[in-house]
């Protein structure tokens, strides 16, 4: 039992891994009752289970596993962790499940399964599954289709992927096994009962009698659509659902569920493609040309059974198609042409989508071979176009079979009527738009009316059948003119029609009526979206409401009929413009008079020419009077017009009488139903009189009227002819003049520009002058509708008139084309059709393009031209494609049809010549643009073929490949080029030109586009294969087109297309899509109206700017890229006017105005951490230059695309200056009003103005630094504080700046410079000005000589990085500049440190050549005569510090800075030096003696400093006696981060009062953990953590021992103390900038709070201890690795060297330095061995092997033993290279130690070493070659042999022995005589005599030079006995000296003070770097931070000062007095107890 017993005890994971089977059994069981137990899905305690449930379900006893299934069933069912262990556990159960003999064991695997399907994971159980069906045991396989089975069965082929099982069934179907094949044939029936048919082909092959069993069953099978009966968990509220509806016995959703679940599965995707095109025979090409038909039969029959596959794979069958389409057309046995019509059937029906773009080329020559009688070829061929119709759409092939409709041959017209029937059944009314219809429906309506019955028969139907796709509302306007008897028929055929689609697309129509609009552009046509401009136009709101309102049809106009057009509406048909609007036939003269005598008064008849003018005029009152009160209806407009133009008419002489007369007309036109038969009789007359000065104006009027009811269109062509068939130039020009009035009033729609162009040019070659102007101006009022594409018709006009006319449409240009304010209200009061009104003249504005003449040109695309184009001589190729362009270029327009023209240019594409492939594309350019939209049907045939071309290696031929593509997108829109696979294949080539180009493009057009064929998914496993490209620019381009990608398809789509890839990949990917999430555009809205088409109607998204939110869509997601060339409808005008109520400019004026209203920084939130966090990742160019390379201007462009205004971003990126110039200006004009966005671009302009400053333009380079003042003063006043990363990319650059010769320019940068320190930390800014320094131009160097001058008079010394003595060095190299200025700048700076820091300047420069420091001394003393500023700038700032500290919070932020801008302003303007006066030093200006003769009854006067409620972080604390005022300035305020304030905190942290440090901790912690703000306290680390040991130093000496403290307070403080130092370290940039001595002292004071025994004691002090551990492993891992690991070598050395302290102490350094040890592997290449070994060195001086032995463990020599063996491990011999600190390396005993260990491990791994050499040899060895060895001795014997040199020789041979002790020098003396070898060896010994004299004096103390003697009140640590190395005793002077400095540094008194040598030199060997301890100092310091506290100043310890313990005891005038005031210091404590 004893066994038994130890399971019990284990937590129930490790019973489940045990080996015992009960111990798992027990384990299965409680984890079982666990997960029973846990509620929460989300619980943690699921996570323990993770890794354990694969062994549940696979363990080895049969017994154990069935419960360890039930467990893991459980498990799976709710843990929400379960999914990550789909993969392993499904793979388990299959392989280890499965196979067992118990059934509850299969039972239980089937359901975890799916269970795993349930929980989402179907893809991967399934994937598991279909593997299993590999397995070899026969159980498994069965067990694995029963699984899929019962999965398909339970959750429905959506959720289960049948493809990949019908894959597999064959297979299965020929296994051995009989349950194998009886399984399969379960899951086969099981699979016919979701898809139904679509399973037959692919079994088709199967054994016969198996698929004779399958069909028997599956006829049993129900006949209704099956459900899910189980549904996931994101669908179970469905099922819910469901069941409610069930029990109520509704099954709508069931209903609703049919439709979606039948048609999902089609047998073709289950299909494998099969390749044919290299079946075919040889000689297919040849025989099917063959005279015989029986060869000619063969080749098609070879065709016909292959193609009899159901599917065939994607290729270029295109001279196939050629050959069969010639056999239709051509071939004269008929039994062949059906033939041949079979194999174009199997290929359409076999390729799908993918045939379609060769549709365009065989249908016309199917329709025209309808001729054919015989029923068989009737046949053929109808199943042959019918199988051709579903590759396409019907708007690909309209024309086509438009164009047979007017074939003479009856059984064509028939046969294409019945095709175009059967076409309609398979539309909906969303894909047979009225633009498609209304053509067919004329065509059809002709048919209806022809001779042949037949016919008529086939036009009936397919009107019928159109009837019933598209609802009646859409097809009556067309069949207005048609009689009641063939209506009836019409409809009587609807109603036989049955629909592919069911019922569905007619009950849709009506509702869709609207639905179609806003997506439709891309199919629709010219015409198509003209409804709804009508509906849309004058109501603007109604487009929104029509839906809802379920308008019967198209809205008539918003209002109601007027009774008086009611009568009209039903009668007016709808074909076109010669339709009148009011038809009225013509009138004799007495009919008229008859009409007119009824409504006039008869004296006017009569009066009507009377010779009398003023009777006319009379009679001219009466007629208007009574026309003015005549109702519409009953107004004969004809009777009344021919009246007026009666004798004497429109000769009438009386201006007056005219005048009257014309107004009479426009008022008839306006009242009556003027009918354009009335018009005629009129508008000569008008025309004739509209040159009149005085009746011109009339009879403009008139002409309106009439346009306005005759529409323009008709009237301005009758109004032209008329004009220009007479000779009056006046008249001509004024009609010119009225039409462009008229153009602007009425809008464009309908206008005829063919007859005006004609006219226009008639009038552009008149002698007149003015008729020209007139001209021209109507040309520049057209240009603003029709766009660029005008100019195409005038292009051959003289250059000076061409030059006009561009000059008018250069005017033109940036206009929009003003709302039409007339024709439309009087159309949509009289109640007529909304067709009647809208269609055919909106047909203009809609498309203008359509308008121009196109010209056919396929007649002169002859075969010779195509032969020409292929000819095999490149130069008759040339010839070819010459002639095409000419023929394109003389046609401008043309029609889409050109014969083979596309597949000769498709074979140029790839032609060897890219001079021909450059021409060709140009070619196919011109093309797009002549064709316009029509160039949609090539696009799969030749566009496709120029994606091809984008792959070229060819950078210029890319290019014009790339424009060429951009042409046809703009004509064509996107969905062409994005259906079908075309584009996915052309993305699978591995070609990195074509990869990268084409995803630029689609990054480009994917953002524009509202929406995208499904077929883009196709393109996705491609675009993932790029994100892994080898060439980096692929990669680059498809990350870029990612969130494009994802904007259309969905984050969830991408994320499951990654499922194919391998893991490592896809891991990549997934965080690929995760990055391009965040960044992922919005799509573009839909524009709030249908979209007009715009020329060539290319996208939608093409005229997304004049969707309603206008300017956000334009300069932000949309980068819409206006084209001139897109006309505007007016419709589209008035309606967006309507919904925003401001004009909406035209394409070209977007540019200009729109986009420039909005904001120019766009926020895009993270925008700028991402573009850091990318520079950090190297993922983008580091912004570090000499001169800007093309590359970062183009990073900069792209960064800026996403965050800058695009038409600004046009204007900064200009090749021009003065863009840059007017950019600037706008970011000026935007600086305060856009604060925020110009701070989140700021690292971005701040890039942009850098480029700037390599601009050559002074005015730039003014205007930007202009710009710089104004945004550091804006920064400033935000308290912005500039990134490292922006200051980083700019001072450098402004720097350069500081030397231009221009004196205006140098003054800026200052002044930029001067307020950057606002924004900026002075000491960062130091660094980057002193670089400034080394640049070569002189003037630079004097004016950043300068700055600094001026940084250091204002912020103090703490600006000098990194140390002061180090920047002063580098100052005063420039003292002796050739160039006066700079030698002038140094001496100024330095003499202003001076004046600051008084004489230790010498001591920090460091030593000069006389002759400078006599120039120096000479300037100090210069200096120091002139009057003195300094004391005055004293006495100035102090009541400004004072009054600054008293006043509220937000002064003290801003405090310092301001402080300090006005002292830099104020050192800048100051043209002399204050003189140094030697002022008694800050720490001493307190008045002690009052404090001291005052016996504790006045408190500390401390000046009134700011109180912060800070209650709420801390809850009050008692403080002890004396209280002294807490001051906290509050953190936030630090953002100005001037570093005063943090050295001001940083002295609160070793305040002796625990509230102030608490206080003080706090806010700096709040700083540590906020990542942004963290980065200030860089550059105070040393300080903050001296602070820091002084407060643990004070806690254990002083707070500790204090038993008034409450020890809770003192917790309180360590756990501060603590929590802070590990956010410190957990930031690793700041971890590291500990320096040595620093972390000494405080891996001192961490490791002795680690021991301290009272703290053990205390409650909560175990916690403080395992605190303190966590903190010393973080300062362990993250502090400088050579820094830390040299503090620890330093502290164990003090640690074995100091008698009082703890052997505890040394081992716990000891286990430091081996976690070291550990670490040393991942840091071994960050560490600085040469210090390191140099540490060790000096170790192993101070505690040779022998003293070390001595000491009582063992542990210290092991610890360095174990040190350098891991070093030599890591290094090999490298690591003897590493000794070059160590000066005499002869002496180290780490040489020789590091040599044995080095030849061990050679020994030890094999190497044969030279047994005789000695040790030392095998070094040599190492370093240099044997043969390098002998020489050099060689060399040394031969100068001891000359005469001259023997004593050198000597002296040489001597230092290479001592050198190398090893070294072997026998075989030199061997060879020599006997006196020779006693010579040299008496040499050698005088020469060691000599040197060991010399050198016995003390070489080296043997006290450590880091000697720890903590200064607190009550030193503990005492010196340590002082031995020499060797063995020689030191006099005592040295020890007098040592103690003397302790007596100083405890506070006793000293005689001779001054006298003291400083520390250095006497602690240590100059030769050796002290690591002096910071402890040396701090005393000194203590009263240094408490007058810091008060000045609220810099504190002067930095931590440049912690590294010479020197400098601070050296300089007199801070070191006098210290000890006096310590004492006074204390009695004032003591007095005060």
């Amino acid at each position: 039992m004893g066994d038994d017993s130890e399971w019990l005890k284990l937590p129930v994971d490790q019973k489940c891994e045990h080996k015992l089977w009960k111990a798992r059994l027990s384990g299965y069981e409680e984890a079982l009752k666990i997960f029973q137990k846990i509620k929460d899905e989300k619980s943690p305690e699921w996570s323990k289970f993770l890794g354990l449930i694969k062994k549940f379900v696979t363990d080895s006893n049969a017994v154990v596993q069935l419960k360890g299934l039930e467990a893991a069933l459980v498990y799976v069912e709710n843990a929400h962790v379960a999914g990550k262990t789909t993969g392993e556990v499904v793979s388990g159960v299959v392989s280890k499940v499965f196979n067992q003999p118990k059934a509850k064991a299969k039972e239980l695997g089937i359901e975890i399964c799916l269970m795993y399907i349930e929980i989402e994971k179907g893809e991967a159980v399934q994937e598991e599954l279909l593997k299993g069906l590999d397995n070899k045991n026969p159980k498994i396989i069965v067990a694995c289709i029963e699984t899929l089975r019962k999965a398909l069965s339970e959750f429905g082929s959506k959720i289960i992927l049948l493809k990949p099982i019908i894959k597999v069934l064959p297979k299965l179907f020929e296994s051995r096994e009989k349950a194998v094949r009886d399984e399969a044939k379960l899951i086969a029936v099981e699979i016919y009962r979701w898809i139904r048919d679509a399973l037959r082909p692919p079994l088709q092959n199967i054994n016969s009698v198996q698929l004779k069993e399958l069909e028997e069953e599956w006829v049993k099978l129900p006949t209704g659509a099956p459900k899910p009966s189980r549904f996931l968990r994101s669908q179970q509220e469905l099922e819910a659902k469901l069941e409610q509806q069930q029990s109520a016995g509704g099954d709508a959703e069931g209903g609703g569920d049919d439709g979606d679940e039948v048609p999902q599965i089609d047998a073709y995707e289950l299909l494998e493609a099969v390749e044919i095109l290299s079946k075919l025979p040889k000689d297919f090409y040849d025989k099917i040309e063959a005279k015989k038909w029986q060869e000619r039969k063969e080749a098609l029959e070879a065709v016909e059974v292959l193609v009899k596959n159901p599917k065939l794979e994607a290729g270029d069958y295109a001279d196939l198609v050629k050959a069969l389409k010639k056999v239709v057309g051509k071939d004269t046995n008929v039994m062949l042409v059906a033939l041949a019509a079979k194999c174009l059937t199997g290929l359409a029906v076999g390729l799908r989508k993918k045939f379609g773009q060769y549709a365009g080329h065989v249908v016309p020559t199917i329709l025209e071979k309808f001729k054919e009688k015989k029923p068989q070829v009737v046949q053929a061929l109808q199943e042959a176009i019918d199988a051709i119709f579903l590759t396409t759409t019907l708007q690909n092939i309209s024309e086509d079979v438009l164009a047979v409709m007017d074939n003479k041959n009856p059984t064509i017209k028939q046969q294409t009527s019945l095709f175009i029937a059967r076409s309609f059944r398979h539309c909906t009314a969303s894909t047979l738009p009225k633009s498609l219809l209304k053509p067919f429906c004329a065509a059809l309506l002709k048919h209806i009316n022809d001779s042949a019955p037949e016919v008529r028969d086939a036009a009936f139907e397919a009107l019928g059948t159109a009837l019933k796709v598209v609802g009646e509302k859409a097809v009556n306007p067309f069949l207005a003119d048609v009689d009641k008897l063939k209506l009836d028929k019409i409809k009587e055929c609807s109603e036989k029609v049955e629909l592919v689609h069911g019922k569905k697309a007619g009950l849709v129509a009506d509702k869709k009526e609207f639905k179609p609009v806003p997506g439709r552009t891309t199919t629709s046509g010219a015409a198509g979206d003209k409804d709804t401009k009508d509906i849309s136009a004058p109501k603007p709101g109604l487009l929104k409401k029509a839906p809802t309102a379920k308008a019967g049809g198209p809205p008539k106009k918003g209002k109601p009929a007027a009774p008086g057009g009611a009568g009209n509406t039903g009668t007016k048909n709808k074909k076109g413009l010669e339709t009148k609007e009011i038809v009225e036939p013509e009138l004799s003269m007495e009919v008229c008079e008859e009409k007119a005598s009824v409504v006039l008064p008869p004296t006017c008849i009569q009066l009507l020419d009377s010779s009398n003018w003023k009777e006319r005029l009379a009679c001219m009152e009466e007629f208007q009077k009574a026309v003015e009160l005549m109702d519409r209806t009953e107004m004969p407009c004809q009777a009344l017009v021919r009246m007026l133009a009666k004798k004497p008419g429109w000769k009438e002489t009386n201006f007056q009488v005219m005048q009257m007369k014309l107004h009479i007309v426009a008022l008839i036109a306006q009242k009556g139903n003027f009918s354009k038969t009335s018009a005629q009789i009129v508008l000569d007359g008008l025309v004739d009189k509209i040159g009149d000065v005085k009746c011109g104006n009339n009879a403009k009027e008139a002409m309106t009227a009439i346009a306005e009811a005759c529409m323009l269109p008709w009237t301005a062509e009758q109004v032209m002819s008329m004009a220009f068939s007479q000779k009056n130039p006046k008249n001509q020009s004024e009609t010119l003049n009225w039409l462009s009035n008229a153009i602007k009033e009425f809008g464009f729609s309908g206008l005829n520009v063919k007859a005006f162009i004609s006219n226009v040019k008639t009038a552009l070659a008149a002698t007149n002058p003015a008729v020209r102007t007139s001209a021209i101006t109507l040309l520049g009022v057209m240009y603003l509708y029709v766009g660029p594409s005008l100019r195409m018709f005038f292009e051959d006009e003289k250059p000076a008139l061409l030059s006009q006319i561009d000059a008018e449409f250069e005017k033109m240009q940036g206009q929009s084309p003003p709302a039409p304010t007339r024709g439309i209200s009087k159309h949509s009061t009289s109640g007529t059709d909304e067709g009647e009104d809208g269609d055919e003249p909106e047909d203009g504005g809609n498309d203008v393009v359509d308008l121009l003449p196109r010209t056919e040109i396929s007649d002169k695309i002859t075969s010779e031209l195509v032969s020409k184009i292929g000819d095999k001589n490149w130069k008759i190729r040339k010839e070819g494609l010459d002639e095409v362009a000419g023929i394109i270029n003389e046609a401008k327009f043309i029609q889409p049809n050109i014969g083979e023209l596309p597949t000769a240019l498709k074979g140029r594409l790839n032609d060897s010549n890219k001079i021909l492939v450059q021409q060709t594309l140009n070619i196919l350019q011109q093309l797009a643009v002549a064709m316009g939209p029509n160039i949609k049907q090539h696009v799969k045939n030749l566009g496709i073929p120029i994606i091809t071309v984008l792959g070229d290696s060819k950078n210029n031929v890319r290019a014009a490949a790339l424009a060429t593509v951009n042409a046809w997108a703009e004509q064509t829109g996107m969905k062409e080029w994005l259906e079908g696979e075309d584009l996915s294949e052309e993305l699978k080539k591995e070609n990195p030109f074509l990869r990268q180009e084409l995803l630029g493009w689609l990054a480009e057009k994917l953002p524009t586009l509202r929406s995208t064929p499904t077929d883009l998914i196709l393109c996705v496993p491609h675009l993932y294969s790029c994100l892994e490209d080898r060439n980096g620019d692929v990669r680059k381009k498809a990350q870029d087109a990612l969130p494009f990608f994802m904007m259309h398809l969905g984050y969830e789509k991408m994320a499951k297309a990654t499922g194919k890839l391998k893991p490592t990949s896809k891991d990549q990917v997934l965080a690929m899509l995760e990055k391009a999430k965040a960044n992922m555009p919005a799509k573009p809205a839909a524009p709030a109206k249908s979209t007009s088409k715009p020329m060539g109607g290319s996208a939608p998204a093409k005229f997304q700017p004049t969707s309603a939110p206008v300017e956000d869509s334009v300069s932000s997601t949309i980068e819409a890229k206006p084209d001139p060339r897109k006309a505007k409808a007016p419709g589209v005008s008035s309606k967006v006017k309507g919904i925003q109520g401001k004009k909406v400019p035209s394409k070209t004026s977007l540019k200009e105005d729109e986009d420039k209203s909005g904001p120019i920084f766009i926020i895009v939130s993270n925008g700028k951490e991402q573009r850091m966090k990318d520079e950090k990742g190297l993922k983008v160019l580091k912004w570090n230059f000499t001169t800007p390379r093309d590359e970062y201007i183009e990073q900069l462009k792209t960064q800026m695309s996403s965050c800058v205004a695009k038409w600004l971003q046009d204007e900064m990126f200009h090749s021009d200056f003065q863009h840059h110039n007017k950019a600037l200006a706008v970011m000026v004009d935007h600086l305060e009003s856009e604060k925020e966005g110009v701070i989140g671009c700021l690292d971005l302009i701040l890039k942009w103005l850098t480029l700037r400053f390599f601009d050559t333009n002074t005015s730039v380079l003014m205007k930007a630094l202009e710009y710089l003042k104004l945004l550091f003063t804006l920064l400033s006043e935000e308290e912005y504080h500039l990134t490292e990363n922006e200051a980083s990319s700019f001072i450098p650059y402004l720097i350069l700046k500081v030397g231009e010769p221009k004196d205006v320019i140098r003054k800026d940068v200052r002044a930029i410079l001067n307020r950057m320190c606002l924004v900026y930390p002075a000491s960062k800014m130091f660094p980057f000005i002193m670089e400034g320094t080394k640049s070569k131009n002189s003037k630079q160097r004097a004016e950043c000589l300068e700055e600094l001058g001026c940084l250091v008079e204002s912020y103090g010394m703490n600006v000098c990085q990194p140390t002061p003595g180090k920047a002063l060095k580098e100052i005063a190299i420039h003292i002796g500049d050739r160039d006066n200025a700079v030698r002038n700048a140094a001496l100024n700076t330095i003499v202003t440190v001076y004046n600051v820091h008084g004489d230790q300047v010498f001591k920090l420069i460091g030593n000069l050549s006389e002759k400078d420091m006599s120039m120096l001394e000479e300037r100090i003393k210069r200096s120091a005569k002139r009057p003195s500023t300094a004391p005055m700038k004293q006495v100035e700032e102090k009541p400004q510090r004072m009054q600054n500290i008293s006043s509220n919070a937000n002064m003290l932020r801003k405090g310092p800075a301001e402080d300090m801008s006005s002292k830099l302003n104020q050192a800048r303007s100051m043209s002399g030096h204050p003189e140094a006066a030697q002022m008694v030093r800050r720490e001493f200006q307190l008045d002690l003696d009052e404090i001291e003769n005052d016996n504790g009854t006045v408190r500390c006067e401390m000046p009134e400093l700011v109180q912060h409620k800070l209650d709420d972080i801390f809850e009050p604390v008692l403080i002890p006696e004396p209280k002294i005022r807490a001051v906290s300035p509050h953190f936030d305020d630090m953002h100005s981060n001037t570093a005063s304030t943090i050295n001001f905190i940083i002295s609160q942290v070793a305040s002796g009062d625990i509230n102030t440090s608490i206080q003080a901790l706090t806010q700096i912690d709040e700083v540590l953990r906020q990542e942004d703000k963290a980065e200030a306290m860089s550059g105070h680390i040393d300080q903050f953590l001296i602070a820091t040991f002084m407060q643990l130093r004070l806690i254990y000496n002083t707070h500790m021992a204090d038993e008034k403290l409450e020890k809770d307070e003192i917790i309180k403080l360590y756990s501060c103390i603590i929590g802070n130092m590990i956010s410190l370290f957990q930031i690793e940039s700041l971890a590291r900038e500990a320096s040595t001595g620093v972390l000494k002292d405080l891996m001192h004071g961490l490791i002795t709070l680690m021991l301290d025994s009272r703290i053990e004691d205390l409650e909560e002090g175990q916690q403080v201890i395992r605190s303190v551990n966590l903190l010393v492993v973080k300062v362990l891992e993250k502090s400088d690795q050579t820094n830390i690991l040299s503090a620890l070598l330093v502290l164990l050395q003090d640690s074995l060297l100091a008698t009082a302290s703890s052997p505890k102490f040394s081992e716990l350094v000891m286990k430091c330095l081996w976690r070291m040890v550990r670490l040393l592997p991942d840091t071994i290449n960050s560490i600085n061995l040469d210090r390191i070994l140099l540490d060790i060195h000096i170790f192993m001086k101070v505690f040779p092997k022998e003293k070390l032995k001595q000491c009582k463990s063992e542990f210290p020599i092991r610890t360095l033993k174990t040190l350098l063996h891991t070093l030599c491990k890591l290094k090999g011999p490298k690591i003897l290279d590493h000794l070059t600190m160590i000066d005499n390396k002869n002496e180290s005993e780490l040489e020789a130690h590091l040599c044995r260990m080095m030849k061990h491990s050679m020994d030890q791994s094999g190497s044969k070493s030279d047994k005789e050499t000695e040790k030392g040899a095998s070094r040599i060895d190492d370093k240099a070659s044997k043969a390098k060895v002998n020489d050099f001795l060689a060399e040394i014997f031969k100068k001891i042999g000359s005469k001259e040199n023997t004593k050198e020789g000597l002296a040489e041979l001597y230092e290479y022995k001592k050198k190398y002790s090893d070294a072997d020098i026998e075989p030199f003396l061997k060879n020599s005589s006997q006196f020779f070898q006693s010579y040299v060896e008496r040499g050698l010994r005088v020469i060691e005599m000599e040197r060991e004299g010399k050198g016995r004096i003390p070489t080296s103390t043997g006290i450590s030079p880091q000697m720890e003697v903590t200064c607190v009140p009550t030193p503990t640590s005492t010196v340590s006995s002082i031995g020499n190395t060797n063995g020689e005793e030191v006099g005592p002077s040295v020890y007098l000296e040592r103690l003397k400095i302790l007596r100083q540094r405890c506070g006793l008194d000293n005689t001779k003070q001054d006298d003291r040598p400083p520390l250095t030199s006497l602690l240590s060997k100059p030769a050796i770097p002290p690591v002096a301890s910071s402890t040396d100092m701090l005393h000194s310091k203590l009263s240094q931070l408490r007058e810091s506290r008060e000045q609220h100043q810099h504190s002067d310890l930095d931590s440049n000062q912690t590294h010479s313990a020197g400098t601070l005891t050296s300089s007199s005038s801070s070191t006098t007095n210290i000890d006096d005031l310590k004492k006074r210091l204390e009695r004032i404590k003591s007095s005060r107890k």
